[in-house]
């Protein structure tokens, strides 16, 4: 069972892997981007880099996921996977950008995951007031420095694009407490394991 924990930045998503991370411990932990060592290249080279074209930048996180599905994804595919972030993630950002149609943007996320996409995503939504406050208690990298409107219009590009891409997706309120979400998403991995 291959898994994607999606959010916005601060949605708590480093902290449910964790959980899940201590919870199965017989599961494949990875990100995206960043999962291997060209992707973490590239993760950072976009966050914190001079890049100024979009189109540039998604391209790179294609890249990535490419790398990611091909030497981390596939060949581990017999094992509960656990992601940080997906395909969803890279679509939603590219949407909100308008770099390009969503049939366009599915048709190269399928591309880079040679179809290999996660059997279900979990998305943590924060309310506009909880973001704020999360985001106030840390400093900012290149895209959490676009604020708090952007963030939201990522937020719910993630939905739509989840679904654009045909991947079951449960949309879970970040702003219970970091048990409550451990559990719904647990639930849900023991039910289909």
């Amino acid at each position: 069972m291959y898994i994607a924990i999606e959010g916005i930045d601060t949605a708590g998503k480093s902290t449910q892997i964790e959980a899940l991370r201590a919870l199965f411990p017989e599961a494949l932990i990875t990100k995206e981007p960043g999962g291997t060592p060209a992707g973490a290249e590239i993760r950072n080279m976009v966050l914190h880099g001079n890049l100024t074209s979009k189109t540039a930048e998604l391209l790179l996180f294609l890249a990535d996921r490419a790398e990611h599905t091909e030497s981390v994804i596939l060949p581990n595919m017999n094992k509960l996977i656990i992601s940080d972030r997906s395909a969803v993630s890279g679509m939603a950002y590219a949407s909100v950008q308008n770099l390009c149609d969503e049939s366009t943007l599915v048709m190269l996320n399928r591309l880079a995951t040679n179809g290999t996409l996660p059997d279900t995503v979990f998305i943590l939504k924060l309310t506009p007031q909880e973001l704020s406050f999360r985001l106030s208690q840390k400093e900012h990298d290149v895209i959490e420095s676009r604020g708090i409107e952007y963030l939201l219009s990522i937020q719910d590009a993630l939905i739509a694009s989840a679904y654009a891409l045909g991947i079951p997706t449960i949309v879970i309120d970040a702003t219970q407490s970091i048990d409550t979400i451990t559990s719904e998403i647990t639930t849900c991995i023991k039910g289909a394991l």
